[in-house]
């Protein structure tokens, strides 16, 4: 009455695709996390570049679509946002 082979077998397998399941979860889960501090960071760039642009009559939206252009690009992003601006 000992473990046979085919009780570890489907054990080791159950472990593997266990792994495999957790991975694609965690993998979205870093993602989401790192699209949400990049779009913060957009969001506190803007607010500054706001702040200093009011000066020269430069002033981007702060919305989270822009925040997180910002936020993945950086400075490249707010140019970008100035010049879709300009040009719409």
């Amino acid at each position: 009455m000992g473990v046979n082979l085919y009780t570890i077998g489907a054990f080791l397998l159950g472990l593997v695709l266990l792994y495999i399941v957790g991975m694609l979860l965690v993998i979205p889960i870093k993602l989401l996390i790192k699209l949400l501090i990049n779009g913060f960071i957009g969001g506190v760039i803007l607010f500054f570049f706001n702040l200093i642009g009011g000066i020269f009559s430069l002033s981007i939206a702060i919305n989270p679509l822009n925040a997180l252009i910002v936020g993945i690009l950086g400075v490249p992003g707010v140019v970008l946002l100035l010049i879709a601006q300009m040009i719409l």
